[in-house]
């Protein structure tokens, strides 16, 4: 049916005076005796549009004030010294009434709650803000690579090999449990592919493929872990931006990563004003203060030693210890982040026991040249390395971890035929969400969050 979205009515004064047609929801409603208001949001504006009815001339608008309920409405668009602009509706019609059992009623619930209603949470403030900048934010990803001439891939969702070498892998099956087969090889032998198939942790291993051919890629989409993890951090799916740069060293991809985040933070700034006033306020007191020092300040590069010796210093009682070798964990990242240094910060040249099979080699013998992008209240949101490109340092990890060279026959040849340096990076995209909106729970970053017994 034909409308005008809610948002053109508030950015473009011409509809002044004009009869215009808009749908929505109500959100909020109030009678009197005789003019009565409704509240109605259509997911285009954070901003509601207040429509008045004159009860004389529309007689009874019992049928339109119930919360929830889905109106068409028909009138004029007046300027309003309250509210900027508002419609006196002369033509209403119910498109979806709402019974009272509706449970997001006038007050305030707890996200707690809401995530029991994944499929009405999005009509509140909170939902409606999270992911309009959730969309601007997956649009300025896409613009910063396309505006710098990476080629957008696709990989599979569906893989044979586990590229972290952490076997948290999901298994995709045709045949689901039976007790017919005598061997695991048996069971997958008859399988929909003949051989284990799982779904993909990452697509950083094809993505080097890929690099390999075009200089520059990106993806960006699914990934997903069985990680039997209930942290606000940890989700079963989420999105994942990975690009690969050929010809890039470590120093190269941090450049990298440091001006993407500044961009698109700059860009959800810009763009979503009212968003993040919204988050300022109810989420996180400081937020744009902080997302504008994030644009004007650098970030920091830390080696992991010099991490170590910092944390050890702390006085503070960490529930992990600290020690050479050990993998920091959110307390020790956002110890770093929030007390010492109160910005981003890189940590580089982590142990190499303790990073994946690919990353490369220091001279040292004892580090890789990874790093890891950690910000304040969020912790770890990039894992980033140069890869290895030399062939033997590679099959040397590869066997050192047990790992069966014939699954990631492919990805080795890449260091037979034309290896060259190449750096890439992992950025979880429903982290940096948090960071920017100040959302403490990873799973009010998603429209329906995949975590361990819960799915719906």
């Amino acid at each position: 049916m034909k409308h005008i979205d809610i948002v053109s009515l508030y950015n473009d004064p011409a509809y002044i005076g004009q009869e215009v047609t808009v749908c929505g929801w109500v959100r909020t409603s109030r009678d009197s005796k005789t003019v009565a208001f409704i509240e109605l949001n259509d997911g285009t504006s954070l901003k509601h549009l207040q429509i008045v009815l004159d009860k004389e001339a529309l007689g009874d608008v019992g049928a339109y004030m119930p919360l929830g309920t889905s109106l068409k409405v028909e009138g004029v668009l007046v300027a309003s010294e309250r509210n900027g602009v508002e419609v006196n509706a002369s033509a209403i019609q119910v498109l979806g009434a709402c019974p009272g059992e509706y449970p997001l009623q006038k007050k305030r619930c707890t996200l707690e709650f809401l995530r029991t209603i994944p499929h009405l949470r999005v009509r509140t403030n909170t939902f409606n803000a999270i992911f309009r900048v959730r969309s601007v934010m997956a649009a300025a990803i896409h613009r910063y690579f396309q505006e710098r001439h990476y080629v957008y891939v696709n990989t599979p969702l569906i893989t044979a090999s586990d590229c972290e070498g952490a076997g948290e892998m999901f298994k995709v099956t045709t045949i689901g449990w039976s007790d017919q087969y005598k061997t695991a090889e048996e069971y997958y032998a008859d399988d929909f592919f003949g051989r284990r198939a799982g779904l993909s942790v990452s697509g950083q291993l094809e993505g080097e493929m890929a690099a390999m051919a075009f200089g520059k890629i990106y993806t960006f989409g699914p990934s997903f872990r069985a990680e039997n993890s209930i942290t606000p951090r940890h989700v079963a799916e989420f999105w994942h931006v990975e690009p690969e740069v050929a010809f890039a060293e470590l120093p190269d991809i941090i450049e990298i990563a440091t001006e993407m985040i500044k961009y698109i933070i700059s860009d959800v700034m810009e763009k979503c004003p009212a968003e993040l006033e919204f988050f300022d306020k109810f989420f996180e007191k400081g937020l744009i203060e902080k997302l504008q020092g994030v644009v004007d300040s650098d970030f920091v590069v830390l080696d992991y030693t010099d991490a170590i010796e910092l944390l050890k210093k702390a006085d503070v009682e960490f529930k992990y210890p600290v020690d050479w070798g050990c993998d920091l964990q959110t307390e020790h990242e956002r110890y770093i982040t929030e007390v010492i240094y109160k910005k981003p910060v890189f940590v580089t040249n982590y142990p190499k026991d303790i990073k994946s099979f690919y990353m490369k080699q220091n001279p040292d013998g004892k580090t890789v040249a990874a790093t890891d992008l950690l910000v304040p209240g969020v912790g770890e949101i990039i894992g980033c390395s140069e890869r290895e490109a030399d062939l033997d340092k590679l099959l040397a990890a590869m066997e050192a971890r047990g790992m069966g060279l014939e699954e990631y026959q492919d990805y080795i040849d890449l260091r037979r035929f034309g290896s060259v340096p190449h750096s890439g990076f992992g950025l979880g995209f429903e982290r940096i969400l948090m960071y920017v909106t100040g959302v403490a729970n990873i799973r009010d970053a998603q429209l329906f969050p995949r975590t361990v017994g819960s799915i719906r």
